[in-house]
Order: C-alpha cells, then sequence, then structure tokens
C-alpha cells in the first residue's frame, strides 16, 4: 500500500520519555490509516538503553523501522539519516522526547489528502517539566490566511513542520551538522514551498526545561548558532530571495540570538558580552538595504547591537528581569487544559509562487 506519512524519530538519551513518544505516533489509527505511515527510529549511538528498548519495541510491534548508526552524529544528521531510508510522500520529524497529542496524526494525514502541500505547518504547545502545556507566543501567527512573511515567525523548528520528500530533494533541503540544526534547515522549507498550508490545531506536545535537552543546557555550543546563521544567508543570496524577504529573515535572526544570549539556562553569565559581541559582527555582516529596528523594547535592543553597545543591553536586561521577576510574583501564566486539544480551525490554502 501507498505509504503517504514518514515518521522520522532521532533518538538520543531519552528512555525516560521514548515509549510514549513511539505509543503517540500510532493512536488511535484504523488499521487503513496505519498502513498510510511508517515509523523510523534513529538510535544515534544512544549511550543508554534506548537501543535495546527500540529493537525490543520493533519486536513486539512489528509498525517500527530502527536504524542503528555506528557513532553519534548529531540530531541534524541523524534526521538525515532517517530521510535516506524513508518510502514516505511526506516526512515529519518528531523528537523523542516530545510525543503527539490524541489525533494529531490523522488530523495531519487528512489534511495532506485534500490540499497536498509542499509544506505542512502545525501548531503545538509548550510542555513544562510540572506538567503545564502552554501556547507558544508564535501561535497566533498561525491564524488567517497562508502568508509567508507572518509564518516565518512561527517557531523554526523541524518538528513542526511536514515536508513532501519530493521537494525536499529537488531543493536539495537538509540538516547541517551542530547545535541549531534548524535555522538553515526550517526557514528554507518555507521559503521555497510553492504550495504552503496551515493545519491550526495542535499536532505536537514540545517538552520544554528538559535536563540534557540543548535548550537546557549552557554552553560554548550555543556560538554554533552564528554558523548555522551564516548558512542560512547564504542560501538566501543563492535563491536570490526579495529585499523585503531578506529584511524580514535579518530582523527574525537579530530578535532570536538576543533571546540565546539573555537565556540564562544557555549562555553563562560570563561569556555574555562575546555573545553579544557576536550577533554585533553578524548585524554588521548581513544588515539589508532597507532594514529598520522593530518598534518599542525589541527594537532598541537592535539598536544596541548596532552600537555595540553591551553595557548598555547589560543594563536594560538587568531592569527588564527585575520588573519581570516583580510581575511574575503576582501573576499566574494560564495554563492550556491538557484534556481538550485543540480543536482544527480552517484556514485558506494557497499558493505563494
Amino acid at each position: 500500500m501507498h505509504v503517504l506519512l514518514t515518521v522520522v524519530v532521532p533518538v538520543y538519551a531519552v528512555e525516560g520519555y521514548l515509549y510514549q513518544c513511539l505509543e503517540s505516533l500510532r493512536a488511535g489509527l484504523t488499521a487503513e490509516e496505519n498502513a498510510l505511515v511508517e515509523v523510523i527510529a534513529v538510535d544515534d549511538a544512544s549511550p543508554d538503553a534506548c537501543g535495546a528498548m527500540l529493537d525490543g519495541y520493533a519486536a513486539r510491534h512489528g509498525d517500527l523501522r530502527v536504524l542503528h548508526l555506528p557513532g553519534n552524529v548529531g540530531l541534524g544528521l541523524a534526521r538525515n539519516a532517517g530521510l535516506a531510508e524513508a518510502r514516505g510522500e511526506y516526512v515529519w520529524f518528531v523528537d523523542s522526547d516530545d510525543w503527539l497529542p490524541s489525533g494529531s496524526v490523522r488530523a495531519v494525514l487528512e489534511r495532506l489528502r485534500e490540499t497536498e502541500p509542499d509544506v505542512l505547518l502545525l501548531d503545538h504547545l509548550r510542555v513544562h517539566e510540572n506538567g503545564r502545556l502552554q501556547a507558544d507566543a508564535s501561535s497566533p501567527l498561525l491564524a488567517g490566511s497562508v502568508d509567508l512573511s507572518r509564518l516565518l515567525g512561527v517557531q523554526h523548528t523541524a518538528w513542526n513542520r511536514v515536508m513532501r520528500r519530493e521537494f525536499l530533494a529537488k531543493h536539495e533541503l537538509r540538516f547541517p551538522a551542530g547545535w541549531y540544526e534548524d535555522v538553515p534547515f526550517s526557514n528554507p522549507v518555507l521559503i521555497a514551498a510553492e504550495r504552503l498550508d496551515v493545519l491550526n490545531r495542535v499536532c505536537y506536545h514540545y517538552r520544554v526545561g528538559r535536563f540534557g535537552a540543548i535548550t537546557a543546557t549552557r554552553s560554548d555550543r550555543h556560538f554554533e548558532a552564528f554558523e548555522q546563521w551564516d548558512r542560512l544567508h547564504a542560501w538566501l543570496a543563492a535563491a536570490g530571495v526579495t529585499p523585503a524577504l531578506k529584511v524580514r529573515m535579518f530582523t527574525l535572526m537579530i530578535s532570536h540570538l538576543l533571546v540565546v544570549a539573555g537565556n540564562e539556562s544557555r549562555v553563562h553569565p560570563s561569556r555574555r558580552r562575546a555573545y553579544f559581541r557576536r550577533i554585533a559582527a553578524l548585524y554588521r555582516r548581513h544588515r539589508p538595504d532597507g532594514y529598520l529596528p522593530p518598534a518599542g523594547t525589541p527594537g532598541l535592543k537592535h539598536r544596541l547591537v548596532a552600537a555595540n553597545s553591551y553595557t548598555m543591553y547589560a543594563a536594560l536586561r538587568t531592569g527588564y528581569r527585575v520588573a519581570g521577576l516583580r510581575r511574575r510574583s503576582t501573576e499566574r501564566t494560564p495554563a492550556v487544559s491538557s484534556e481538550v486539544p485543540a480543536p482544527p480551525r480552517a484556514v485558506q490554502s494557497t499558493s505563494l509562487r
């Protein structure tokens, strides 16, 4: 039977979360729907029991293909290895410490058959270690008609987009090695798509703050983000994108790097000044004609980057952190119910070329 969707699951040091992820991929599917889906788990030379767990799961269920890599290659290259083995018309990269809420795969299959997009963008919820579910700040961008400039502001990850394999091959889109591998992959995926569609439905639960996760690890490897953004700008230049799109991507780049710089869980305070200096250098290297800083506080931070003024940035950051701590002491972020999945909302599907 024709395989419509391949789910690629890179696996490394997640034995406490692996079964939840695998069980969520086929939950509730009919026999006909199940036949449309293949799941490929890529054991990235995991140092724990994940490899054995995958083999045991495959032996018990018979609906999981396991690929064991001889050595650890990292998240991006592990995804590429799974993609090379995929048979589905579409591919969906799901991280092994995350999981899919009930009905997600069925909703994705239905939408793929209905609109036949190059790329289908999905909504997600952030899951905190205490179990609280929270909407992502970029999720409102998924509402309304399909607009590339707006949708580029959605979190640039691999797992919130389902992509046609033939489309990825045509544009030679693969993940690079290193941290922040999503940057030079997920953005070109949206820009190159001739048919981009949105399923404005929560189809993914993204675990945040997990011990051992890249986004919760203080390391100089966060400096690898600069090389990944350089790769993206090289792709933009080769693709000949419009000046407006260059401005949009530049603005998103500076905002993203400022988020990383200010995150206590990623950049050590002793390295923050050096990180800021690298942002300023990237700013000078890639600033496009027609760029204007955004409004409000984000724009002020952009101007401080332009001036390479770390002292003023540090003072501003400290002031806002103090104000934020005071505010959070009296407010509580509303949680999203884990019992009721977000209903699908119809959006317009259109060609972007």
